[in-house]
């Protein structure tokens, strides 16, 4: 089986790691959500200002890719003026059962909604959409068994090319981020007015990691990226690829900068102005 298979078997299969009861991502791996209230302080301020940006719209959507369980959502439930408080809609977008616990005015949705005005964010959710493993200067692809398989196709050959060259090391590995690329951008159209924000971890062009970066997280501990739906599987992502995706999609420039950077500037109350457009900045 090839990687690709493999990940979306174990991930979102039935019983798959992110689909079955249990605590969810927060229970095995820290993301910027669950690490410091102040990542969803810096939302909040983001959202404030996007809001008056987009002339205060009702409703204001915040769409969460990739939800977990709810946490982001929870805190930013109260985290606004009454009057934004009133107009907020919290769309959790979550292959997962929803929490019993979570808040009835959060909506539970498998995919982003269209139409949406306001904010889509996705922490750490592109690394596990699922990738296939290139190897070798004729590029084929990798089987979970660590055997080379066909031939890549042209349209994975292509995505190659352009965003992943093979560096000349004998045992190289490409993780084809195509899909990541595809689903981003489905993303992105989905927001009609606003901004969307990926988080994640991940790379450029000039900076590959030559042998890839799979890797599994289980009970908080880094292990084996074994797809057996015991664990979470994940890679980096192609960062570039991803935002001129999301580029195409939205007809503007995107922005790619660190974390540190974009935290600092919601903290100064700047960064992101998206007041001179019409449909949507990533």
């Amino acid at each position: 089986m090839r990687w690709g298979a493999a990940m979306e078997k174990a991930l979102y299969g039935p019983d798959g790691f992110f689909t079955r009861p249990g605590p969810g991502p927060a229970g095995h791996f820290r993301t910027s959500v669950h690490a410091s209230p102040l990542f969803a302080g810096a939302v909040a301020r983001l959202i404030v200002r996007l809001d008056e940006a987009l002339g205060r719209p009702d409703p204001f959507d915040v769409v969460d890719v990739g939800a977990g369980r709810g946490e982001l959502l929870t805190m930013l439930g109260s985290a606004f003026p009454e009057d934004l408080r009133r107009r907020l809609r919290r769309t959790a977008v979550e292959v997962g059962p929803r929490p019993s616990d979570l808040d009835p005015s959060v909506e539970w949705l498998p995919a982003a909604p269209s139409g949406t005005v306001g904010l889509l964010i996705a922490t750490e959710w592109l690394d596990n959409v699922p990738v296939d493993v290139a190897i070798g200067g004729i590029p084929r692809y990798l089987h979970v068994s660590g055997r080379p398989g066909i031939r890549v196709s042209r349209t994975d050959e292509r995505w190659l090319r352009e965003w992943w060259p093979h560096p000349g090391v004998t045992g190289a590995r490409a993780e084809i981020g195509r899909l990541r690329d595809e689903a981003w951008a489905g993303a992105v159209a989905s927001v009609e007015r606003g901004l969307a924000v990926a988080v994640d971890y991940g790379h450029l062009r000039d900076a590959r990691p030559v042998f890839g970066s799979l890797a599994g997280y289980r009970d908080g501990r880094r292990v084996d990226p074994v797809p057996d739906g015991s664990c979470d599987v994940s890679a980096y992502v192609a960062m570039d690829a991803v935002a001129a995706a999301g580029a195409m999609a939205a007809g503007i420039q995107p922005a790619v900068v660190s974390q540190r950077t974009a935290l600092r500037a919601a903290r100064r109350w700047k960064g992101w102005d998206c007041s001179g457009y019409g449909s949507a900045c990533t």
